[in-house]
């Protein structure tokens, strides 16, 4: 019975880090000192959110087969990767962290695709909002038939 709610607020948890992770990456999308590797400060690297579904074990399954009962699915968070694509070098010789030739490195942030990232994560924030809803006022309906 609660099987729609909780796939809907695991979905909820993973948009809702998906989200924090990009607005990390829109706020650090000019960071040129984003970590301290081997003695030299490398720009910030934009990280991105990987989900699966939540598998069932084989006996989840059995079981769910005797009882006549689906487990829980949902979406689970994997890991936060860093996109290992390489950094932007921006002419900019006045910058502190400019090299010799005056370049420096920059993030590998591209400001359109973090918007397009968040907005399609808000969508689907909001569409799994809309379904928790629906299935807690169905529940509600059905008590009421009860009465």
């Amino acid at each position: 019975m609660f099987d729609s709610l909780n796939i809907s607020a695991s979905a909820l948890s993973a948009q809702r880090l998906r989200m924090d992770v990009v607005s990390s990456n829109i706020a650090n999308a000019q960071t040129t000192r984003g970590t301290f590797v081997d003695g030299k400060w490398e720009p910030y690297r934009r990280k991105t959110v990987l989900m699966e579904p939540r598998e069932r074990t084989f006996n989840q399954v059995l079981q769910g087969q005797l009882q006549t009962r689906s487990e829980l699915q949902g979406v689970r968070v994997t890991k936060i990767a860093e996109d290992q694509t390489p950094f932007k070098l921006v002419y900019d010789p006045s910058h502190p962290d400019a090299d010799a030739q005056g370049y420096v490195k920059m993030p590998n942030v591209d400001l359109s695709k973090e918007m397009v990232d968040l907005l399609a994560t808000s969508r689907a924030y909001e569409a799994n909002v809309t379904a928790f809803n629906t299935g807690k006022s169905l529940m509600l309906k059905a008590l009421e038939i009860g009465r």
